[in-house]
């Protein structure tokens, strides 16, 4: 039996504890170095993920060949999620920038053990629910908050809890949060005038969080 945190990760904490005991049983770890590809897009995909310790980057191919950096993911979060409900396509690559440990939960193995202890598939149908309200709110997101409030948003959540510098382009922060790359570096530019970040070459770097953050909770900023 594995001894792992995935359990204690995301909406999977909110499963039932004979649910969570099955994930912590199921669990199988993969370790990456700095360069490794976990999965590319395109790729079939059948697993949740967890990242227990470093970082990926998740990146897409646009039809004409360029890469579009659009996240990264710390330790504590959690990714795939539908792959775990409806196996298919991955839609963007993760790539592990540093030395990364994740681990990962296959919907065959799942089904498997549920087929087992059946009285479990209402936790499957009711975290299946979770994500989908997450998906939706995600979504009034992106069609109601201004883009200055996205963009405070992706900041603080690419930055993470270290406050870390946030290395992506402007245009490639402006396809995130569906902003022109002008939009963007103008924005920037104001925060960093209004002493919140510190911009690099294609680096943002937090000066004052408890500021962004206020922009991120107050569109009429």
């Amino acid at each position: 039996m594995l001894t792992t945190p995935l359990a204690d990760i995301g909406f999977l904490a909110s499963a039932s504890q004979g649910f969570r005991n099955m994930i912590t049983e199921l669990a199988v770890k993969t370790r990456l170095n700095a360069g490794d590809v976990l999965f590319e897009q395109g790729d079939r995909g059948d697993t949740l993920f967890a990242v227990i310790s470093g970082s990926l980057e998740v990146s897409v191919t646009s039809q004409g060949g360029k890469k579009l950096s659009l996240d990264i993911m710390n330790a504590g979060a959690l990714f795939g999620e539908i792959a775990l409900f409806t196996p298919g396509p991955r839609t963007a690559t993760l790539t592990a920038i540093t030395q990364t440990e994740v681990w990962g939960l296959r919907n065959s193995d799942v089904l498997a053990a549920l087929k087992k202890t059946p009285e479990l598939y209402i936790d499957m149908i009711e975290l299946a629910g979770m994500r989908m309200r997450w998906m939706a709110n995600q979504y009034h997101e992106q069609v109601f908050m201004d883009v200055t409030t996205r963009l405070a948003r992706k900041i603080l959540h690419l930055s993470g809890e270290g406050g870390k510098p946030v290395r992506m382009s402007h245009a490639d922060l402006g396809t995130f949060v569906g902003a022109s790359r002008e939009t963007v570096s103008k924005t920037l530019s104001g925060w960093k005038r209004d002493g919140l970040i510190e911009l690099g070459r294609s680096t943002i770097q937090l000066t004052n969080e408890a500021g962004l953050k206020k922009i991120a909770e107050n569109p009429l900023y």
